[in-house]
Formats: C-alpha cells, sequence, structure tokens
C-alpha cells in the first residue's frame, strides 16, 4: 500500500530433521541414509577423543547403510586451523559433512559445509551451548566472534551420550539457556530504539527455552539435570535464531561480554559459563530480576561468580568495557549504560559475581 513501509525480508534455514533419543548411536547409518539417501562417502569432523570412544560405532553403523567416511581430527577452531580442515574435506571431495563433538567441531563441520556448499549434519556430544542446532559458528581470530554459517539439514542426539560428557558441559548449556533471557530483552532494546526488526515468534521460543529450565531448575538441584530436557530446550533456542535469520533472540550483551572475555584471555571458562555470569550482571542493568538467574545456575551446578571460572576481577572490568565495541552495531543495553572499569566492578560485587 501506498505510503506504507516496506517490510525487510530475511531468510529462514532450518533443519529438515532432528532426532532425540537414548542409546540410538547405532542408528547414526540409517538416519543419514533417510536424511540423504544419495550420500555414499561422508565427512565427519570430530576431536581425537569423540573418535576414539565412537569412532567404531559410528563406522560400522555408517558401512551398514553402504556409507564410507573419512574422519578429519579438529585441535582448534583457529582460523587457520579451520582452513586446514577445510581443504582436507574439499580434497576427499565427500557429499555430506558431519560435525560430532563439543561446540568445536560441529562449529568446523558448519563452517567446511557453508564455505564449501554441502550440506551438513550436526551429532553432538555434548549440550554445552545452542550451537547444536544454530546456524552460527564461534571463530577465533583476533577478535573472537560469531558468523553465520549454514543451519544443519539434520541434527541427531544420543541423550545417553550427552549424559556420559562431564557434567559441567550440561551445566554450561544451562548457562547460554539462561542468556536468552537477557538476549531478547536487548532485541527489544533495538525494536524500540533503533527500529530494528523484531519477530515475536523466534524471541518467545527463545524465552520459552530459559523459561523451562528456571521452572525445572529447583526438581534438578534435587534430582540432578535431565539432560534430554536442556537438549531439547538448547535445540530450541538454535531454532529461534534459524527462525529470525539473526542470532538476536539467543545473543546479547552477555555473548559480547563473553567475547570480550576471550578477546582478553582466551581459555577462561566454558562459553556457556561466561554468558551464564554475563546474563546475570547485564539483566541486572536492564532492570530484570538478576537473582532469579544466580538462583537457577545455582540449582544446575553452574557457576555464578567470576573466581569459579578463573576469571579475575580486572579482566571482567575491562570486558564489560570493551564488549560492544566489538560489535557496535548490535544495539544492547551497554549501548545506553557506558560501563567503565570502576562502575563494571560496582556492578560485579552488586550482583555477587566478584
Amino acid at each position: 500500500m501506498q505510503g506504507q513501509r516496506k517490510s525487510i525480508s530475511h531468510t529462514m534455514e532450518l533443519p529438515r530433521q532432528i532426532v532425540v533419543g537414548e542409546n540410538n548411536i547405532e542408528e547414526v547409518g540409517k538416519f543419514l541414509h533417510g536424511l540423504c539417501p544419495n550420500s555414499k562417502k561422508v565427512s565427519i569432523i570430530s576431536g581425537k577423543n569423540v573418535k576414539k570412544i565412537f569412532g567404531q560405532q559410528i563406522d560400522s553403523s555408517l558401512k551398514e547403510s553402504k556409507i564410507n567416511s573419512i574422519w578429519h581430527l579438529a585441535t582448534s577452531n583457529l582460523v587457520k586451523d579451520t582452513k586446514q580442515i577445510q581443504k582436507k574435506v574439499k580434497n576427499a571431495k565427500t557429499d555430506l559433512i558431519i560435525g560430532i563433538g563439543g561446540g568445536r567441531s560441529v562449529d568446523i563441520a558448519k563452517l567446511c559445509s557453508f564455505n564449501l556448499r554441502k550440506p551438513f549434519v550436526s551429532i553432538p556430544t555434548s549440550a554445552s551451548h545452542d550451537g547444536i542446532a544454530s546456524p552460527f559458528v564461534s571463530v577465533r581470530g583476533e577478535k573472537p566472534h560469531s558468523l553465520v554459517a549454514t543451519a544443519p539439514l539434520g541434527v541427531f542426539v544420543d541423550v545417553n551420550v550427552i549424559k556420559g560428557a562431564p557434567k559441567k558441559l550440561l551445566a554450561s548449556g544451562c548457562g547460554d539457556l539462561m542468556a536468552k533471557v537477557t538476549a531478547v530483552k536487548d532485541w527489544q532494546l533495538g525494536r524500540d530504539k533503533k527500529g530494528e526488526y523484531y519477530g515475536r515468534y523466534s524471541a518467545d521460543l527463545a524465552s520459552m527455552s530459559a523459561k523451562i529450565l528456571i521452572e525445572s531448575s529447583p526438581s534438578f538441584s534435587k534430582k540432578g539435570i535431565d539432560a534430554r530436557i536442556i537438549v531439547e530446550a538448547l535445540i530450541s533456542a538454535g531454532v529461534a535464531s534459524c527462525i529470525a535469520g539473526s542470532s538476536r533472540p539467543c545473543s546479547g550483551a552477555e555473548h559480547l561480554f563473553s567475547h570480550a572475555v576471550d578477546h582478553l584471555e582466551f581459555g577462561v571458562g566454558l562459553h556457556g559459563e561466561k554468558v551464564g555470569i554475563g546474563a546475570i550482571m547485564i539483566s541486572k542493568l536492564q532492570g530484570q530480576d538478576w537473582k532469579k538467574i544466580v538462583k537457577t545456575l545455582k540449582n544446575v551446578g553452574a557457576p555464578t561468580t567470576a573466581k569459579e571460572i578463573g576469571l579475575k576481577p580486572k579482566v571482567l572490568a575491562k570486558a564489560l568495557t570493551i564488549a560492544q565495541s566489538l560489535r557496535p552495531e548490535r544495539y544492547t543495553i551497554l549501548s545506553e549504560k557506558k560501563i567503565t572499569e570502576s562502575s563494571a566492578l560496582k556492578l560485579a560485587k552488586l550482583t555477587k559475581v566478584i
């Protein structure tokens, strides 16, 4: 209609099939055959330990479905190392790329898939963050950041494999879920202050993933974390990003804080641990109930203080001051409240992070 503002279009790229089961790792071959019947040769990107533990089961499952596999071992997510793996995958001339493992292997497979224009399947062995079903990749370069790559064609999860991973990885996944509380609020700020596109459906889906954890956490503190609930919530959050066409529903100032910590002192804490701690402080800045986030994280055994992950107060304060500069175009609460090292330390003390 005349005079009406034209809305900007965006692409939604969603996984075609998601399987979540228990003791089903030996069905990987059937899953891949059903998903891509013409795939006869696949490249598998994983870490050394994952191949050692699951390699034989996966190879025999693929063999039963008449699929040949070539393994590529990932050692780091540095840009140069990722490029080396990509070159090997390209030379292997495979039909499909599979990422098996934690965040690193899945991210590298995702990036290779995007650059080589080959379909990609995610098979997580831990549930430490929502990257298992999202189109976004964390890379290490001069400035640690996220890139848009490709959504997985399929996601295959054996909950028993997830349960077998160290407990801190599942707790880290809970930290990444709590980040949705602050990320959605930041997205609303972007909408209100900058006229940014805001997708209510994807925002609500991300918020629901966090809400389910908040409601379930008292039970988790008594009986232990239900891995299936966390996996399904992380997949839902990843799908929310697919629907939004950006990481907006899942990543706000708390993620910028985590990237800033990586920039200043790489290797401190897991991604989900850092964004969980970031969410405590950012929610306070946003005027949200930060104590609810602390309580939820404590219930699942996730860290709520800098000391628990070896993060020095000085590094934390500096990270909060530079966080927004890592991605100035993304409007967050840190675009409005200019943080100094002194006010950062005050905020961290107020929220008992230090």
